[in-house]
C-alpha cells in the first residue's frame, strides 16, 4: 500500500495573515492545501492519504474534504507542537489503517503544492528499490558550513543539494525511527530526512525541481500564484 502523510499542522507565523493558517489561504478558489492534496488525489499509485491538521481546523479541513471530493482521505489528525510530532501524529495514524508493514509512506508538506505526478512515483519507486527516497533540488547557490561567525568549510555546489519533499520510506521503518526519537527526547528534527540520518539510514536521493517551492512567506505565495498560472496558460497553447 503506498500512503500520503500530508502535514499542515503550522499557524504560518512568518506569512503574516491575519485570520487564516497559510495552508488555508485561497488561489484560483481553492486553499493550498487541497490543490496539494488533490496531485496525491488524482495518482494512480497512491491508495490513501493522511492529512494532520491544526486541531481547530479539522471542521474546516473536513468541510474540503467534501466539496472538493478528496476520497482518498483517510483520517484527518491533529497536529503536534512541532512539526516532527504532526509528521509522527500522521504516521501513527497510517499504521493503524494499514498495519505496520513495509508500505511505502510519502511524507508531504501540505504547503507545498507544486509537486508532479511524475515526483510521486518516483519516489515510490526509489522506496521500492532502495528502502528510501529524498526529493531534493540542485543548489542555486554556494553552500558555506560555519562555527558561529566563522565558515570553516566552502562546500562545492556539485557536491551540494537541497532537500525538499516528499521524503518517503517504508512505513515500519520510520515508525519505529520516530517512536526511538521521542523516547530519546528529539521532538523536533528539522525534517524526517535529518531524523532517519541521526539515527544511520541509508537515504536515496530522487532528483526534484527547483519549482517544488515551500509556502512559507508572502513571496513564496507570489511565486506559487506566479507558476500556478504560468502552467495553466501552457495548456491553453
Amino acid at each position: 500500500m503506498n500512503i500520503a502523510v500530508i502535514f499542515a499542522g503550522g499557524s504560518g507565523q512568518r506569512m503574516h495573515t491575519k485570520d487564516k493558517p497559510k495552508q488555508f489561504l485561497m488561489v484560483h478558489g481553492k486553499p493550498i492545501i487541497v490543490h496539494t492534496i488533490e496531485v496525491f488525489q488524482n495518482h494512480p499509485e497512491i491508495d490513501g492519504i493522511v492529512v494532520a491538521c491544526i486541531e481547530d481546523w479539522i471542521p474546516y479541513m473536513e468541510e474540503m474534504q467534501y466539496r472538493y471530493r478528496l476520497d482518498k482521505i483517510r483520517k484527518i489528525v491533529p497536529g503536534g507542537a512541532t512539526g516532527q510530532l504532526s509528521i509522527f501524529n500522521g504516521i501513527e495514524a497510517a499504521a493503524e489503517i494499514c498495519g505496520e508493514g513495509d508500505h511505502v509512506v510519502l511524507i508531504h508538506d501540505g504547503v507545498r503544492p507544486l509537486i508532479t505526478a511524475e515526483l510521486i512515483s518516483d519516489n515510490i519507486r526509489s522506496v521500492n528499490e532502495y528502502g528510501s527516497a529524498v526529493t531534493c533540488a540542485p543548489a542555486k547557490e554556494t553552500v558555506v558550513l560555519v562555527d558561529e561567525d566563522n565558515v570553516r568549510e566552502v562546500v562545492e555546489r556539485r557536491d551540494s543539494l537541497i532537500a525538499k519533499a516528499p521524503q518517503s520510506f517504508r512505513l515500519n521503518e520510520v515508525y519505529e525511527a520516530q517512536k526511538q526519537a521521542i523516547a530519546d527526547g528529539l521532538t523536533n528534527m528539522i525534517d524526517t530526512c535529518t531524523l532517519m540520518s541521526h539515527y544511520g539510514k541509508p537515504l536515496h536521493v530522487v532528483h526534484g525541481s527547483s519549482e517544488n517551492i515551500k509556502i512559507t512567506t508572502p513571496e513564496d505565495f507570489y511565486t506559487f500564484r506566479a507558476i500556478y498560472d504560468a502552467r495553466e496558460n501552457e495548456q491553453l497553447q
